[in-house]
């Protein structure tokens, strides 16, 4: 199987994860795609697809979004992704693996055994956690959970909080993107695989709609986090 082919195939079920629990693609992309390819090719490839989901939902949900929530986020990020982006460009592959094979562990156990409760931090944590999420996406393609957790440490409505988090990923997309532009780390093949790939996330992702209506979410979501710390473990180990 030639490597577009199966890149394809990556982004496809990519996008079928992301259509049944409302996130995920690049945290499954990225660990899969490292298997047939440098992990610093997998990364922006999966980020650049990523955001072809997260620019959808946030014009579908934008009389939602506020811009105050939004902008500390932001301007934390800016930083984080300038600082992950030169940490990706200069670090060995090896170690960006064994980094990403930790965090997917972390954030699994997290969501599987956290319970957050609204105790409403200040702006001030939104830019910690803008920085953080910048600085993790940009090295590793899954910088959501620091936003996430000052998202839903807030006392926001359910669609307050979706709203949020995807006006802040869409903008922290395009400047990781951006960015990595700027380093030379989206190059030739990458933007080749990305155009070849494109069509697939989409395609992904309303399969995985139309089958959310027929399975449990809460079962899906602990096997999507059991598989997440499979892909973690053999990131670390091989």
């Amino acid at each position: 199987m030639s490597i577009a082919l199966a890149a394809c195939s990556i982004i496809f079920l990519s996008g079928v994860v992301q259509g049944l629990t409302g996130f995920g693609s690049a945290l499954v992309a990225i660990p899969l795609l490292s298997l047939i390819m440098d992990v610093k090719q997998a990364i922006p490839l999966a980020i650049l697809n990523a955001l072809i989901i997260t620019t959808t939902l946030t014009y579908a949900l934008r009389h939602l979004v506020d811009w105050r929530k939004i902008l500390p986020l932001l301007i934390g990020s800016v930083p984080g992704v300038l600082l992950g982006a030169t940490l990706l460009k200069h670090a060995d592959p090896e170690m960006i693996s064994r980094l990403l094979g930790i965090l997917l562990i972390a954030i699994s156990f997290l969501h599987l055994f956290f319970r957050p409760k609204p105790i409403n931090p200040s702006c001030l944590w939104g830019g910690i956690a803008g920085f953080f999420s910048g600085a993790i996406n940009s090295t590793v393609g899954a910088g959501g959970p620091p936003a996430i957790i000052y998202a839903t440490l807030q006392s926001w409505s359910k669609d307050e909080i979706r709203a949020t988090l995807t006006g802040f990923f869409v903008c922290n997309g395009y400047v990781t993107a951006l960015v990595h532009a700027g380093h030379g780390i989206i190059n030739q093949a990458v933007v080749r695989l990305f155009f070849i790939s494109c069509g697939c996330v989409l395609l992904g992702t309303l399969a995985g709609s139309l089958l959310s209506k027929k399975i449990h979410r809460a079962t899906y979501l602990r096997l999507v986090y059991v598989l997440l710390t499979v892909l973690g473990v053999m990131l670390l180990v091989r």
